[in-house]
């Protein structure tokens, strides 16, 4: 009886545990570098503040565009009462302060349009005015029923004009830093992703380290007390049993700091247990230094902000050009105008033509060369801003030329690294191997056992470097060499 409750209780103990076990098995999860991408582009709060970006942008974007289309805006004053005593001027040259007991409203309906070639802005316009005097009970209605009218700006900066040459640039160029901004957040993701991939490594690193120096010491001790050692060799290895102890605690802060900051960032606020898996399967691709050089400049935002940052200058030595010298506006009108003192009806019907011209002009005649100065200064602008674009095109294309020169150098030296960790991961097993029978020394081994640890490392920071340079090369091109497909195509508005 005894003995088939003892089966009983060790039966359920192990079923427990392995229950217990097998939960935390599921509980956590494994990563790969693709999917951590993938989720920091998607909900990062790095991602939502591109898209932010991205819509202010394109609102912005529609601000330029409405000063093209027809505006039609509606503006009056009613009521517009006044009871008080003013000061009228009488026949024998005196004032005297008469009470005033009356209102004034208007109303106006005006519709523009702008020409951006010319800059001329064409009106019509209707509005009515109706004046109240209560003290005799007079009311008077005037206005314009229709007037049709431009304003032309002359010997004028025409700002109409340039902006429909600059903002269509500086609108594609915002698109284009979206898709450069999810890079960006790509190669951010992947450097994280290496953070902890290579703080969890330590961790394991530390606790295998810890478990064979431990071993180690323990046959040590029985060496030594057989007089086979020598004590300054039992402390050695006593020496590498507490430095992996503490290589351990280390290990596990940088760990648990490294999965922080990547939960943080990608939003894996609700996993706290998660592996990454290993990036070793490396994409096999060519890339040629011209190709992407041409791809960069068809592609990226600052390809087209070359163009738009010589625009923007010549646009300022326009304006400077356009505000020095003669300054002139005409202004035509002609419609009708109608007065009633009846009813409104009836203002429709009593009407006059009504014709308006005017040209207001204004010559500076002395200004101690202030304008000169101005279009001066702004043409040597002109001149360095076109020096420092030139210098730009120059590192642009030595970027990408390096980057690509960097990326084939990478892709060699993992595959180095790769068979480095193979082999110096060999050499300790042999090292281990040979200490345990007494073959070398304890220094020749520590030697291995650091070679190994080395090894690793470097393998871990060679897929770190070459990822880094993978998402770097994507985000100066926007092109994607792996799939041969372009990350951003401009879309016709």
């Amino acid at each position: 009886m005894n003995k088939r409750r003892f089966l009983f209780f060790a039966f359920s103990g192990f079923f427990l545990v392995h229950s217990t076990f097998a939960q935390d098995i599921t509980t956590t999860e494994t990563f790969s570098l693709q999917e951590i991408v993938r989720m920091a582009r998607d909900r990062s709060i790095w991602a939502l503040q591109a898209e932010v970006r991205k819509e202010n942008r394109y609102w912005q974007y529609r601000v330029y565009r409405s000063n093209y289309n027809p505006q039609l805006s509606l503006n009056g004053m009613f009521p517009n009462f006044i009871r008080a005593y003013d000061p009228v001027r009488q026949n024998d040259g005196d004032y005297d302060y008469i009470e005033v007991n009356q209102n004034n409203s208007n109303i106006n309906l005006f519709l523009s349009q702008s020409v951006s070639v010319t800059g001329t802005e064409f009106f019509i316009n209707s509005n009515i005015k109706r004046f109240d005097n209560f003290p005799s009970d007079y009311k008077l209605y005037s206005g314009e029923p229709v007037s049709l009218g431009l304003r032309q700006p002359l010997f004028f900066y025409n700002e109409l004009k340039w902006d429909k040459r600059i903002e269509p640039l500086r609108y594609e160029e915002s698109k284009r830093e979206f898709v450069e901004d999810l890079e960006n957040i790509s190669m951010i993701a992947s450097n994280r992703f290496f953070d902890l991939l290579l703080a969890q490594m330590n961790f394991n690193i530390a606790n295998i380290n810890l478990a064979n120096n431990d071993t180690i010491y323990k046959i040590g001790e029985g060496r030594y007390n057989l007089g086979k050692i020598a004590e300054n060799e039992l402390l050695d290895l006593e020496l590498n049993v507490m430095t992996s102890r503490l290589q351990v605690a280390q290990s596990l802060l940088d760990m648990e700091t490294s999965s922080l900051r990547l939960r943080t960032f990608v939003g894996l606020a609700n996993i706290e247990n998660f592996q990454l898996q290993l990036p070793n399967e490396i994409p096999a691709f060519e890339v040629d230094e011209s190709n992407a050089i041409n791809m960069a400049r068809n592609n990226r935002a600052d390809a087209l902000g070359f163009t738009r940052r010589q625009l923007e200058a010549e646009r300022d030595v326009a304006q400077a050009k356009g505000a020095s010298g003669l300054n002139a506006d005409l202004f035509a009108s002609f419609g009708i105008s109608g007065r009633s003192e009846e009813t409104l009806p009836n203002m429709y019907t009593n009407t006059v033509d009504q014709q308006s011209v005017q040209i207001g002009f204004e010559i500076p005649i002395v200004d101690w060369g202030r304008q000169k100065s101005r279009v001066k200064t702004a043409q040597a602008n002109l001149k360095l801003e076109e020096y420092t674009i030139e210098l730009d095109e120059i590192n642009f294309n030595e970027a990408i030329f390096t980057q690509v020169k960097q990326f084939k150098m990478l892709r060699e030296q993992l595959v180095i690294s790769e068979r480095a960790d193979f082999v110096a991961q060999k050499r300790y097993d042999i090292a281990k191997n040979r200490y345990l029978i007494g073959k070398i020394s304890i220094t020749d081994m520590n030697l291995a056992l650091r070679d190994k640890d080395d090894a690793k490392r470097a393998y871990i920071q060679s897929l770190r470097d070459f990822w880094t340079a993978y998402y770097n090369l994507r985000l100066l091109t926007l092109y994607d060499f792996e799939t041969n497909q372009l990350l951003y195509t401009p879309v016709e508005e």
